[in-house]
């Protein structure tokens, strides 16, 4: 069932166009990468979801519907990370995360338990008593965490989550989202960190001015661009004739050497077994071959020209 579904949205701002042409849909259970530099679209998308912003063209449902600006029976199924901490500074961590459950309606018996279960989620117990300016950056974007989802959302947006925080912190951040889809949750993950997206995601659009470039999972989006794999082989010893053996080889088109590695182009799923002949057939001892393919980084670079970070 689509959690999400965007049918051909546009949305301009003066001659801008923030969203062209936009189609996308999001299954229950997901969790799913919006990838792009930094001005690509993956906040504006969010926002046209959440009717923050009116689209000025095209349809969008969540839940099967159009997405209501005040009803709180739709929102409560929604929690919203953003990429600014939006916390009180006046307000300690727990009354943070308190203040934000009892804004959808909660009692004060059921606000409190949730509070509590969200601080011990996000792993700040010790710090419930601290105001957000007494936290490091890391802490605080934990707290924005467990403020989106205190109400238990079965939609969460997450829209760069990670944005300058030190190592320990982003791992700890990570595992909280892996949780909250293994509980249930659809999450939407917006980011330009490549390797966070192919951590999490099982599905990722790749989203450039406004556009979703390709979708897939990350084999589907790797095969749209991969002509050639690598087979990296570690040898005891060369003999004379072997590197030139294996370039003569059908589909290998470079072979290089840097001891102790062989490495071997080779175009796409093209069976190793030659290669294996060839070693045998010369005496040479191998104790490792492994194939790679391309990062998602190459991937986004083949599609879209650009480095992520631009």
């Amino acid at each position: 069932m689509s959690i999400i579904s965007l049918d051909h949205v546009t949305k301009r701002f003066g001659d801008t166009i923030a969203l062209n042409d936009l189609s996308l849909n999001v299954e229950a259970g997901e969790l799913f990468g919006l990838l792009g530099p930094n001005g690509a679209g993956k906040t504006t998308a969010i926002s046209v979801m959440l009717n923050l912003y009116e689209a000025d063209s095209g349809s969008i449902h969540i839940f099967g519907k159009p997405m209501p600006k005040d009803e709180l029976a739709i929102k409560r199924r929604v929690g919203i990370v953003p990429q600014h901490v939006s916390v009180y500074d006046q307000l300690t961590v727990y009354e943070n995360i308190q203040f934000f459950a009892e804004l959808y309606g909660f009692s004060p018996k059921v606000a409190k338990q949730k509070t509590e279960a969200a601080l011990h989620f996000v792993e700040l117990d010790a710090h419930q008593k601290k105001r957000p300016p007494e936290l490091s950056g890391g802490l605080l974007r934990r707290l924005n965490i467990a403020c989106g989802i205190v109400h238990e959302p079965e939609l969460i947006f997450m829209d760069e989550p990670t944005v300058a925080i030190d190592p320990q912190s982003r791992n700890t951040i990570l595992e909280n989202i892996r949780e909250l889809n293994r509980r249930g949750a659809t999450i939407i993950y917006t980011s330009h960190y490549m390797e966070e997206v192919e951590l999490l995601c099982d599905r990722i659009a790749i989203v450039d001015e406004g556009k979703i470039i390709a979708e897939g999972t990350q084999d589907e989006l790797k095969d749209r661009v991969m002509t050639l794999e690598t087979a990296r082989i570690k040898v005891d010893a060369l003999t004379p004739n072997l590197l030139e053996r294996l370039d003569a080889l059908d589909h290998v088109q470079k072979v290089e050497y840097e001891e102790p590695y062989i490495e071997v182009s080779l175009d796409k799923d093209t069976p190793l077994a030659p290669l294996l002949e060839t070693l045998h057939q010369e005496h040479v001892h191998f104790t490792s071959i492994t194939v790679d393919r391309p990062s998602l980084n190459t991937v986004f670079l083949a599609l879209t020209g650009k480095t992520l970070r631009e």
